[in-house]
């Protein structure tokens, strides 16, 4: 398509944290009908790279995700982590979901804990890493409130924490700031770059936000219009790090990204959107 700096996604087979070669995921629906979700996916991500996913609305973002994650079987092609085959759950990934998954019962402290308790770990070490992750997460007065005693950005500072505790290779982080306001937003994504920065891990991102997603990452792919929804842009984010969410959206480098990606993401929404809903 010509996009100014566009390169394909991939890099050397086995080296990848995660990928998905020539996947696509397919469901059948009432009556036996097939749909094919996504189709044609090849999608690499580094160990250490900061990925964003967008696309409109049904196009198949989480899917990719769920993908990755071992909740979704291809209907054809593979998904390999680290270069070997995903078997089922992915257990060297952690996953932030849009919607709070906080058990209301637990306070904050032990909702975090309670991710260390399938490694066996004693109760109460697990107590003493989740006090220390949510001070890392500036909830450090918060550890003994209840999930409903909490604001959504002081939640899903929880749930990252809660994520981030059992120390995960992958992250796979499906539109975790979406229910939050601008501010918070941006207050959560500094705090992401932050934490990512002191250990780096492999990150996918699905959003709809671009803006959010070039802030964040180190490269944006741009997924089709579904059903069949397939990759058709993928963009190198060349801004320098560490960043301010607020700061970088200010410089013209940014400006320039939005545009050329906007290129390619627009017209898949106006396809999405002349299809009708999804």
């Amino acid at each position: 398509m010509g996009e100014i700096g566009r390169q394909d996604g991939g890099d050397r087979p086995g080296t990848d944290a995660v990928r998905l070669e020539d996947v696509a995921i397919a469901f059948v629906l009432k009556g036996g009908k097939r749909y094919v979700a996504v189709e044609h996916i090849d999608l690499a991500v580094r160990p250490g790279e900061f990925v964003a996913v967008v696309g409109p609305t049904g196009s198949g973002k989480s899917t990719i995700l769920n993908a990755a994650a071992g909740l979704l079987k291809p209907a054809s092609g593979r998904v390999t982590i680290f270069g070997d085959p995903l078997p089922g759950l992915n257990a060297r990934a952690g996953y932030l979901f849009q919607a709070d998954a906080l058990m209301p019962w637990k306070t904050a402290l032990d909702n975090v804990a309670v991710a260390l308790e399938p490694k066996g770990i004693a109760r109460s070490e697990a107590r003493d890493r989740a006090r220390a992750w949510l001070g890392r997460v500036g909830l450090a007065d918060f550890v003994d409130r209840y999930p409903h005693m909490l604001s959504g950005g002081q939640r899903k500072r929880v749930a990252l924490a809660q994520m981030l505790i059992r120390d995960p290779e992958i992250l796979l982080m499906d539109e975790p700031f979406g229910p939050l306001d601008a501010q918070t937003r941006q207050i959560m994504g500094n705090l992401l770059l932050d934490l990512w920065a002191s250990n780096r891990k492999a990150v996918i991102f699905v959003t709809h936000d671009l803006e959010e997603a070039i802030a964040l990452a180190d490269r944006v792919i741009v997924l089709s219009a579904g059903p069949a929804a397939g990759i058709v842009g993928t963009f190198p984010v060349p801004l320098a790090r560490p960043r301010d969410i607020s700061e970088i959206r200010l410089e013209p480098l940014f400006h320039d990204l939005y545009k050329e990606i906007w290129s390619c993401l627009r017209v898949e929404v106006s396809r999405a959107y002349a299809a009708g809903p999804a």
